[in-house]
């Protein structure tokens, strides 16, 4: 059974930056797994992704300023989130999908509870 969970961050200022972590239970590849955020309202916006090759991708609003990375020896995924802003605020997630076949397949994706980030100007 995969679990994830995210470590417990709070509040910084416009420019700082943030280290998230994702523990790992039940997995031990590097792909189809990445992080999500949410502010107020429905949608979540992927924030940066390990793909089915286990290459990084990032979301436009966020390239150049995070960097995902994989702790082989901790079992942990990593956001490195650096030149923060108040629009970066948000409830962020570790996920997992599901590699079958060599795709990854967001149906019945594993959620972690989700860690407060707050950016304050």
């Amino acid at each position: 059974q995969v679990q994830l969970q995210e470590s417990v961050v709070g509040s910084v200022q416009t420019g700082a930056s943030l280290t998230l972590s994702c523990v790992l239970s039940g997995l031990s590849i590097y792909k189809c797994l990445g992080w999500f955020r949410q502010s107020p309202g429905p949608e979540r916006e992927e924030v940066a992704y390990f793909d089915r090759y286990g290459i990084p991708t990032y979301g436009n609003s966020v390239k150049g300023r995070f960097t995902i990375s994989k702790d082989g020896a901790n079992n942990e995924m990593k956001l490195q989130m650096n030149s923060l802003t108040p629009a970066d605020t948000a409830m962020y997630y570790c996920a997992a999908d599901r590699l079958v076949l060599g795709y990854c397949v967001p149906h019945g994706r594993t959620w972690g509870q989700g860690t407060q980030v707050t950016v304050s100007s």
